[in-house]
């Protein structure tokens, strides 16, 4: 009962503490999971990115459940997702029923303007890690260069396009460079 106790208790402080969706938190889940407490590995933590992003569902819950159930199997996944999701229900909860314009509120909205700063640093952050400790080859550091031209393309000229259209460019490149590797090492073997 303490490990639901302690899951549930960790991602109520992520959800509860930061701001800016499941992008903004990744970095706080790594901190925590990974370098802290050490549920993960650093590479669980990246497999576990990707696949929570393409995964229906916000990713910072889908990373909690996947955590919960790693830890402490079913009952750790309800546990660690009630913890991420409650804080933020609560919150959205009680400013919707006592605050009927609370960004109209001048210093608060000021805050959001501060934090939409933060959780930029934050996602940034999150990015930074996981490159920093990814095997880069050239294969790679090209799809990387090439997303955030993308991005950027994207986002300058307002395109109407959903960054899931790039993963999965991107994930049919590496699967095509690994059925080619895959074919010439087995050409070689024979």
């Amino acid at each position: 009962m303490n490990g639901l106790i302690e899951l549930f208790l960790t991602f109520a402080k992520i959800g509860a503490f930061t701001f800016g969706g499941g992008y903004a938190m990744i970095s706080l889940i790594e901190d925590i999971c990974v370098e802290k407490k050490k549920w993960i590995t650093h590479d669980e933590m990246m497999d576990i990115t990707v696949i929570a992003e393409s995964t229906p569902g916000p990713i910072a819950i889908n990373c909690a459940t996947y955590v919960g159930y790693k830890k402490q199997k079913f009952l750790g996944a309800i546990f660690a997702t009630i913890g991420m999701v409650l804080p933020s229900f609560v919150i959205i909860f009680l400013i919707s029923k006592y605050l009927d314009r609370f960004l109209e509120i001048s210093w608060i909205n000021n805050a959001f303007h501060g934090i939409k700063i933060a959780v930029g640093i934050l996602i940034l952050d999150a990015a930074v890690k996981m490159l920093s400790k990814a095997k880069l080859t050239a294969l790679k550091i090209i799809i990387i260069i090439a997303s955030c031209i993308a991005m950027l393309v994207i986002n300058i000229f307002s395109l109407h396009i959903a960054s899931f259209v790039i993963m999965l460019f991107a994930a049919i490149i590496g699967l095509v460079s690994f059925l080619i590797n895959n074919k010439t090492e087995r050409s070689k073997a024979e």
